[in-house]
């Protein structure tokens, strides 16, 4: 962990010794770069910087260093060129000439942009200090001595006019030509090609956006082609959408019953265990109420003692229903005093009730 940590703090501090390596080139990037004719003249005789004193960064000032071009569509490749002009010395002040439309045409060809677009794009550019209009397509001693300009800053392949095979010969012989380096597969042509070998499409995405078929130069005809290639388009998108859309409900149902089929799974598991459980437990049960000592065995054994019980019971003695008969008449007897009361304790009726006792008893040996 602390390898890890060491090398994440190295690459931290590489990253900020890069960052304030660009910072010390003195990057405009506050404010928008001005034109040459903004910026005053400092007055000073101009005494050119070396090579050598330019590298070491010896030069008692910023080493000015131009660089030049059309700069059409300006794109990633313009960047990296201007950021290499800014970064060829340690201490650069950046001019950028750009040529004029009449110029352009006539030796290069039509552009994209115009030579507004062109100068505004370059002022916001952070690698950019100065912006010099209207610049001309061969540079010469003259032009160097009026802008103060110690190197001219440009990719090294030749760059062929209809006078010269390399424009920048004569600079390359001064020694005053630094050479940069070109981004493959990126440039103003590739772009314009790009659109050309798509042109179709592009009309088809600008009659989308409400851009007209006269806007865009094409015959009636052709545009309702168009038109109707939008609209078929369209409806195509909109059936894959749907597709996406189907495609994406089905995967999301799959896992979903997925999901489910497994819970059912295991609540019928559960289900089957619990069943197998209760079925093994009523039948131990049901098997323990007719064993020998289980439950069906105690019910008719108790059963059978309360009807033996019911029959050899013998039934309620008349001597306790005569008992009751003259406890009634003593009451009366006593409430009413009648002399003519029944005295059930007498010697008269003592065979009476041993003739009652009699017959319960044989009644009863009778029954068992």
């Amino acid at each position: 962990q602390m390898t890890e940590e060491s090398n994440r703090m190295g690459r931290k501090r590489k990253a900020t010794e890069e960052i304030q390596d660009v910072n010390s080139a003195e990057i405009a990037c506050k404010r928008p770069a001005p034109y040459s004719y903004q910026v005053e003249s400092s007055g000073d005789s101009f005494v050119p910087i070396s090579l050598e004193e330019a590298r070491e960064g010896r030069a008692s000032r910023p080493v000015r260093v131009y660089a030049d071009g059309i700069f059409d569509l300006f794109h990633i490749g313009h960047m990296n060129a201007l950021r290499q002009a800014k970064t060829v010395f340690p201490n650069v002040y950046l001019l950028v000439g750009v040529c004029s439309d009449k110029l352009t045409h006539t030796m290069k060809g039509f552009t994209v942009m115009n030579e507004k677009e062109r100068y505004e794009s370059l002022t916001h550019c952070r690698y950019v200090d100065e912006i010099v209009t209207d610049a001309p397509w061969v540079i010469t001693p003259e032009f160097m001595e009026e802008h103060q300009i110690d190197f001219v800053a440009h990719d090294d392949l030749p760059y062929q006019s209809s006078n010269s095979n390399d424009i920048y010969k004569d600079i390359k012989a001064m020694g005053k030509f630094v050479a940069t380096q070109r981004t493959e597969g990126i440039s103003t042509s590739d772009l314009i090609t790009r659109i050309v070998r798509n042109y179709d499409t592009y009309v088809r995405r600008n009659l989308r956006r409400g851009y007209s078929a006269k806007d865009l130069n094409v015959g009636y005809v052709k545009g309702k082609q168009y038109e109707m290639q939008n609209t078929v388009n369209q409806l195509r998108e909109k059936i894959k959408d749907v597709e996406d859309r189907s495609k994406r409900f089905i995967q999301r149902v799959e896992g979903r019953s997925h999901e489910i089929w497994k819970r059912v799974e295991d609540t019928s598991s559960n289900l089957v265990q619990k069943w197998d459980e209760k079925s093994r437990e009523l039948i131990g049960n049901f098997l323990k109420f007719f064993e020998h000592n289980g439950g069906w065995t105690q019910m008719w054994n108790d059963s059978r003692e309360m009807m033996q019980g019911a029959f050899h019971s013998p039934p309620r003695s008349p001597l306790n229903i005569l008992s009751f008969f003259d406890s009634d008449n003593d009451n009366d007897n006593d409430d009413e005093d009648e002399p003519n009361g029944i005295d059930i304790s007498s010697n008269g009726n003592d065979g009476a009730i041993d003739a009652a006792n009699e017959e319960n008893l044989a009644i009863s040996s009778s029954s068992n």
